[in-house]
């Protein structure tokens, strides 16, 4: 049975964790309440971007001088997958859960023979990935999550680098895998395709009615009843690059939300479990305490009646 002194360090010790996880449930709550006003203000006009490009490009016909960003270039063998993570830990499953998609994902790929490359958002996407894909990791970016509030500029870096790739031809579609923020106890990791412009993404049809969607809108003609000025195609341009600019700052948005609300919750736990420890470790000193002082006694008596 362990001495008194071991059990009151140990005691000692768990209170002072239980001090620090505290503090850093009260710093992550503080964070994330910034950090949340700052995603759910970007989402609306995230979301409005991709709607404007949806219409204005269902009145495009699409031909060989339309924007690579929107049609592609004309294969798929090889895939760049943009992982969003945080760069610190001691966040529950946030990290993992992410990077065991992106892996995933890599895996689905390569086994349909395709070539897949990393770009890594965040320290902990850098050092997790870079175990099993190093040579595929092309950069990787740090500094720029977990602070209280993200800006444009910072996102914009990571813009330019992802558009000079495809500019010089060395991918064809890209990915964007980060953890969405939903709420406070829910951030699931997203696989979002940025690049080329996924139109289907936007209004997704059921399996069941694909039959009649299409009937309908064969039926009402025109798919948008919109005329744009300029013409579509120099919207198109012009919009295109930035809305990959816009998608990659709402998924750092998300990701810096997401984080400090996983933080959050995982200090609280943790801060939960140290107080319970200790009770379970003053209640295992009192027991030993206890029978010391009933083994003192009984050698007392024992001696008093050998007299």
């Amino acid at each position: 049975m362990p001495s008194l002194r071991t059990y009151r360090d140990r005691i000692k010790s768990v209170k002072s964790t239980r001090k620090i996880t505290s503090a850093m449930k009260m710093v992550a709550a503080s964070k994330l309440r910034r950090a949340q006003e700052q995603a759910e203000a970007s989402q609306p006009y995230a979301q409005a971007m991709a709607d404007m490009l949806s219409r204005v490009a269902k009145n495009v016909v699409i031909n060989a001088s339309s924007s690579k960003l929107l049609v592609g270039t004309g294969d798929d063998k090889r895939h760049l997958i943009v992982a969003v993570t945080a760069d610190r830990g001691l966040c529950g499953g946030f990290n993992a859960t992410l990077v065991k998609a992106v892996r995933e994902q890599v895996r689905l790929l390569q086994a349909e023979d395709k070539e897949v490359y990393l770009v890594c958002v965040g320290r902990k996407a850098r050092d997790l990935l870079k175990r099993s894909f190093g040579q595929r990791i092309w950069q990787s970016f740090t500094g720029i999550t977990g602070k209280s509030r993200v800006e444009f500029v910072e996102a914009n870096q990571v813009t330019q680098f992802i558009l000079e790739k495809f500019e010089a031809n060395e991918f064809d579609v890209c990915t964007l895998a980060y953890n969405k923020f939903e709420n406070v106890l829910s951030q699931p990791p997203v696989l979002q395709q940025i690049i080329p412009f996924d139109l289907s993404a936007e209004e997704p049809v059921q399996q069941d009615n694909k039959k009649e969607q299409s009937e309908k809108v064969e039926f009402e003609g025109p798919k948008s009843p919109y005329d744009f000025e300029p013409e579509e195609e120099r919207i198109l341009n012009a919009l295109l690059p930035r809305n990959i600019g816009v998608q990659i700052y709402r998924a750092l948005l998300d990701s810096s939300a997401g984080e400090q609300a996983a933080r959050m919750t995982a200090m609280d736990n943790a801060t939960r479990n140290a107080g319970e420890m200790i009770k379970d470790l003053t209640l295992q000193y009192n027991r030993a305490r206890q029978a010391y002082i009933t083994k003192e006694l009984i050698e007392i008596i024992s001696g008093a009646e050998a007299l």
